[in-house]
């Protein structure tokens, strides 16, 4: 049957219930709006305020449809679990969201009582519900929509710590979450699915090979990422110079980065011919990487060293180390996050160190060197934490109450929406046939 199990009918409703309604109640109480910021008290902070809003709201813009939109689609490279995708990574999109403003309110952005509003809190609260969409992706078609909740609810407040300890105390520079969204998200993600799934080897499920159809969702998600990805990088960049090298870094990443995925997968494929898989993940991998040295003064071709070196080593580890991993570690990635957010944002994070040596700037010799160590320092606290956070919640995870779903209906989108039958348009009146002729039958189509 594809029917939901009864745990699952019950329990999704009264969680999403409870857990607006909560929030509900903590926004009245203590959420308002900055004072000087919704009604500037002076033309200055009124002309202040208006060209902060108008630079930054189109780079908020542009990241709700990465999210929304392109990611999303990204997602739906599974045949017959589109609409579950879709619709999941939107369901985690909002709950992350605001469970991480909460969250900021209560650790940081309390004044006499109440928590101001702004859209950099916003801003903020989409990154932290990134990890959480990243993560999914290790185990999505395998979860039910309970299990992706409370790993929701479990991840935001990790990531926040996690961020805290990296950008706070270690002073590390990473402007495009290369280590502490990318790294931390793989990671944590990894450690789900390893705990949740234990030591069973991974087995392709006949639902999960990839039609034309979704195959071309997919790709068409990973184009309109890969057109808004440089938002996502220089939105916290300074205005100004920063952000103008961020942008121009982050472009040059992704353009080498699209040319050498199309090469290095002809080479790869037997029969020379190009690899959707490939695409959709090779063409992204840049600007994982990018991220961490956006904003630093390297220079255009090393931008562009970055950004193929990447893709080539996402591509690798989609033909190399995934099936290693499956086969010794018995490790379930189904989305293959560690190629596409691990292993270039390791590349990313390492480029870091480097150009914190040889980049040049006003800091003595002494200084470079001491940012090189926070930027490893920082890699290892992403890495470790993460990946200790991610097992303890795939321990959880396994509670029968969350209802998993069975193994028969995984990358089943009947299990979760009420599928229509395809309507039958009737048949021309002169095709119609007589009232003495043989009915003919028709077959319900199968969803």
């Amino acid at each position: 049957s594809q029917r939901p199990r009864q745990g699952t009918r019950c329990l999704l409703p009264f969680s999403l219930g409870l857990f607006q309604a909560a929030l509900l109640f903590f926004f009245t109480l203590f959420i308002t709006y900055d004072e000087h910021s919704a009604a500037p008290t002076n033309s200055e902070d009124a002309e202040h305020a208006a060209k902060q809003l108008h630079s930054t709201f189109p780079f908020f813009q542009d990241i709700q449809v990465m999210l929304v939109v392109g990611l999303g689609l990204l997602l739906a490279f599974l045949p017959r679990y589109g609409l579950s995708a879709l619709t999941h990574n939107f369901l985690l999109l909002n709950v992350s969201a605001q469970w991480a403003l909460v969250l900021q309110s209560l650790l940081h952005r309390l004044h006499h009582g109440k928590a101001l509003l702004g859209l950099h809190s916003m801003l903020s609260a989409e990154f932290a519900a990134v990890t959480v969409l990243i993560s999914a992706g290790a185990v999505l078609g395998r979860t039910s929509p309970c299990q992706l909740l409370a790993m929701a609810l479990c991840e935001v407040p990790v990531y926040l710590a996690s961020e805290w300890l990296i950008i706070t105390r270690l002073g590390v520079l990473d402007v495009g979450g290369t280590i502490t969204i990318h790294i931390f998200a793989c990671y944590f993600g990894l450690g789900v699915s390893k705990v949740l799934f234990g030591n069973a080897k991974p087995t392709v499920h006949p639902k999960e090979t990839p039609t034309p159809r979704s195959d071309l969702l997919a790709l068409l998600g990973a184009l309109i990422l890969w057109v808004f990805w440089p938002s996502f990088v220089a939105v916290l960049c300074q205005p100004g110079d920063a952000q103008h090298r961020a942008i121009l870094h982050t472009l040059l990443a992704l353009s080498a980065g699209a040319i050498t995925t199309m090469l290095i997968s002809i080479l790869l494929e037997s029969d020379g011919k190009l690899s959707a898989g490939h695409l959709q993940n090779g063409s992204l991998a840049g600007g994982v990487a990018i991220g961490a040295v956006a904003d630093m003064h390297i220079t255009p071709a090393a931008a562009l060293a970055l950004g193929s070196l990447s893709s080539l080593l996402c591509i690798l580890g989609f033909q190399f180390l995934t099936p290693l991993l499956a086969k010794k570690l018995a490790l379930q990635d189904r989305c293959g996050i560690h190629n596409l957010h691990g292993l270039p944002g390791i590349l990313g994070a390492v480029a870091s160190i480097v150009a914190a040596l040889v980049a040049p700037g006003d800091g003595s010799e002494a200084a470079r060197h001491r940012q090189a160590q926070w930027q490893a320092a920082g890699l290892m606290v992403a890495l470790g934490g993460s990946l200790l956070a991610g097992m303890l919640v795939g321990a959880a995870l396994r509670l029968p109450c969350l209802a998993p779903p069975p193994e028969p209906l995984c990358f089943e989108d009947a299990l979760y929406f009420k599928l229509q039958e395809r309507a039958e348009s009737p048949p021309p009146h002169h095709m119609q046939p007589s009232p003495t002729a043989t009915p003919l039958r028709t077959k319900a189509a199968v969803p």
